[in-house]
């Protein structure tokens, strides 16, 4: 095809582009036959060379991004087995990371070059964002059937400049990628094993934005004892969380504020733990209590989900419900804002209830939440994934049928 077809060419389907942008209602005739013919002059000019240059074709326009970064999240491949894999910001294009031949525990990913960390017959191995340079990071052997909850190795969380990896195997461990070297900074508790559990265990859960704290579970599984504590990484000390009411605050999303001075969390059912919504300090590990877990009038107050926004706003799910049987999951929530403390201004943002949500992931700005929707209240990992604008001026967007792990790439 010669240059000058293309240009023609070129000329032509743009003309006829402006051309139905003029009409009432893009469709209908001209006004004039002089009309389209100074379009098309027009057009025809200003796609002409000037003297002395070379011409060149239109490029493609970019598809509009949906997100600000890419998607990550687990599904299956086509025999069943849990795998990793990118949604691209366009919101459509889709990319299969990990293949293994077994399913794939559990993942991260970097928040610099969209590597992934990820936990496959207990070794921690490692790809590239396209899924090449494959390798094991760390071997924990085989697993202890006595010891099975200490020599499992799980929950790989990668630190804000991609340079180390936490995991979880007889403690919390932390990784340099560069060299390989692995150090247990946070062993687990020794003592007698009960159930195939030391008497006190730990698992990283989550780096704050400034690399300096992790957030960890504190398990102890052969009591009722399930909780959370702030691991310093330069003193190589542990900060129990302390105060809010005795909150019990373990496997629920925590989410850290910008300076990483402190997290937020909520609960957002009722039985074995109080419902509600904490702030915690992340020097002191004192829990500040927002939303008690009685609202009074015999209601009980719900939260899940929190995040402080750039704006100053916090974002959650919320939602005040009575506990005839003293018991509540599933509950209907709707989407908030409120200013810092949960109350104050506290007002809905969308009609709908999310009593399926088992994760969400918000837009850094908080335009939009993304939302993994179980299909019943029987599965409680995954579901289908949704996009909703917090500013209730879209409907709801439908992005895959089942995903799990939502975490945003670089």
């Amino acid at each position: 095809m010669t240059k000058t077809f293309r240009l023609t060419l070129a000329v032509i389907m743009l003309a006829a582009a402006i051309l139905a942008c003029t009409l009432p209602g893009g469709s209908g005739q001209p006004s004039s036959p002089n009309e389209v013919e100074t379009i098309v002059a027009a057009t025809f000019q200003a796609l002409t060379p000037a003297p002395g240059t070379e011409a060149t074709s239109i490029p493609e326009p970019e598809a509009p991004a949906l997100f600000p970064h890419t998607l990550y999240f687990m599904n299956n491949d086509g025999v069943g087995n849990a795998q990793v894999f990118r949604l691209e910001r366009d919101g459509v294009t889709l990319t299969q990371v990990t293949a293994e031949p077994v399913a794939v525990k559990s993942y991260d990913v970097s928040p610099v070059d969209g590597s992934v960390a990820y936990v496959v017959n207990n070794q921690l191995l490692f790809v590239n964002a396209d899924g090449s340079s494959r390798r094991v990071l760390a071997d924990g052997g085989p697993v202890d059937p006595n010891n099975e909850f200490a020599t499992s190795m799980s929950a790989p969380v990668f630190s804000p400049d991609g340079q180390t990896v936490a995991y979880g195997m007889n403690g919390v461990n932390l990784l340099a990628i560069t060299s390989g070297a692995s150090n247990l900074v946070l062993p687990t508790n020794p003592g007698d094993i009960a159930f195939g559990a030391p008497p006190e265990m730990y698992l990283p859960r989550a780096y704050s934005p400034d690399g300096t704290k992790i957030v960890v579970m504190v398990a102890i599984p052969n009591s009722d004892g399930i909780s959370s504590g702030i691991y310093n990484i330069a003193s190589g000390t542990l900060t129990r969380l302390s105060g809010g009411d005795g909150a019990r605050l373990c496997c629920v999303a925590q989410a850290w504020t910008s300076d990483s001075s402190a997290l937020y969390v909520g609960i957002p059912f009722l039985g074995m733990f109080g419902s509600g919504l904490w702030r915690v300090d992340a020097a002191t590990g004192t829990l500040t209590t927002l939303l008690p877990t009685e609202a009074g009038g015999g209601n009980y107050n719900l939260a899940d989900e929190p995040y402080l926004a750039p704006d100053g706003q916090l974002y959650f799910f919320f939602a005040s419900l009575p506990a005839p049987d003293g018991f509540i999951d599933n509950a209907p929530l709707q989407i908030v804002r409120s200013a810092v403390d949960g109350v104050t201004g506290r007002t809905v943002l969308r009609p709908e209830n999310f009593g399926m949500v088992n994760e969400a992931l918000w837009a850094p700005d908080a335009g939009f939440v993304i939302t993994a929707m179980s299909p019943d209240a029987s599965v409680y990992e995954g579901g289908a994934l949704q996009l909703y604008y917090t500013d209730g001026s879209k409907s709801m967007v439908p992005l895959a049928p089942f995903v799990k792990q939502l975490k945003w790439g670089p």
